[in-house]
């Protein structure tokens, strides 16, 4: 398996996202090939003290770098010589030898458009979205789409059920998860006139377990094991989860503090323990579904642990074959333009 990982995307790039790669590679089988995307002389000096088993990196050297404030497209079409683009385009069916899988924690729209200009789309799919496995109190749940397409049509949610739908069941083991559009509230009469249609889309197709319209709350509350909503409402969605669950875990531990200094001591495992049960970090990266190639978008402040545990979602992710299976599923059905 041919895995790139973007050594100069990220708040935190490159020191954290180079030693992830390099503590992923050395888990790799002799076969396996880990590609670096970036700075040449970074890169070599990193090598030189991990001295990783020979064959198994292999640099591409890049100039440009693609900042997080900078123009999506802008960047792509400006910035060719960019990390965050030539992983891209190795991982598109034109290159030879292809990447299984890019992984970057780079600027995500331009990443989402780099992967939709050199990877295309799987057949049949009409827009991708990205999938976000986030921690809640009844087990995970995939968000889809949280960031790549922000006006989504009735028929794009349709679709990104079908995705939620084989992600969640291949890659969480999920026999039979349960999909839930987001809204404004449960009633049938309740949202736009897109909402509806997709809710309609999505009731006419056996292959979805569609449970109807689903509110915030009611997702952490196991409502459903698959959220489709636009990118931004998803977007907003998980980044108010993620800021909540470290404020709790933070004031959690003041309180304790504040009690008896004992205390942080006593309670520490669990806190621990609960709180990588909520940590993105551990879920590594979202995959970008739909597109043609392997396309992992991880999070800006990706650390070191974060590119280990995304370079372990990508090797699942290909050997559970999810791109096609949405093939396959997608290609059976007949979904509305």
């Amino acid at each position: 398996m041919r895995i790139g990982v973007d050594v100069m995307g990220g708040d935190l790039a490159p020191g954290p996202i180079l030693s992830g790669a390099l503590a992923a590679a050395s888990t790799f089988n002799p076969d396996d090939q880990m590609v670096l995307f970036g700075q040449r002389d970074v890169i070599e000096d990193a090598l030189a003290e991990a001295s990783p088993a020979s064959g198994m990196i292999e640099i591409v050297a890049t100039e440009d770098d693609i900042s997080m404030e900078e123009s999506p497209v802008e960047a792509v079409r400006n910035k060719a010589n960019s990390s965050l683009v030539q992983i891209a385009q190795m991982a598109g069916p034109k290159a030879d030898p292809r990447l299984d899988m890019a992984i970057s924690a780079g600027n995500t729209g331009a990443f989402v458009a780099a992967a939709q200009m050199y990877m295309r789309r799987l057949p049949g799919v009409i827009r991708p979205g990205i999938a976000a496995v986030v921690p809640t109190f009844a087990g995970p749940v995939t968000f889809i789409d949280v960031g790549a397409n922000i006006d989504p049509k009735p028929h794009h949610l349709h679709q990104y059920g079908i995705m939620g739908t084989i992600y969640s069941r291949r890659v969480l083991g999920i026999e039979k998860p349960r999909v839930g559009l987001l809204n404004v509230g449960g009633e049938e009469q309740k949202g736009t006139e897109d909402m509806k249609k997709a809710r309609d889309l999505l009731r006419e197709d056996s292959f979805v377990d569609f449970v109807g319209y689903v509110e915030g709350r009611a997702v952490f509350d196991g409502a459903c094991d698959v959220v489709i909503s636009d990118g931004v409402t998803g977007n907003v969605t998980i980044k108010l989860a993620e800021g909540l669950s470290k404020g709790i875990f933070k004031r959690l531990q003041r309180e304790l503090q504040e009690q008896d200094a004992s205390f942080v001591k006593q309670f520490a495992p669990i806190v621990e323990k609960l709180y990588a049960e909520y940590d993105y970090h551990e879920y590594g990266g979202a995959p970008l579904l739909g597109v043609n190639g392997g396309c992992l978008i991880c999070h800006g402040s990706s650390k070191e642990r974060t590119i280990v545990n995304a370079v372990a979602a990508a090797r699942r992710f290909v050997d559970l074959g999810v791109n096609d299976m949405i093939t396959r599923t997608v290609s059976a059905q007949e979904v509305g333009v």
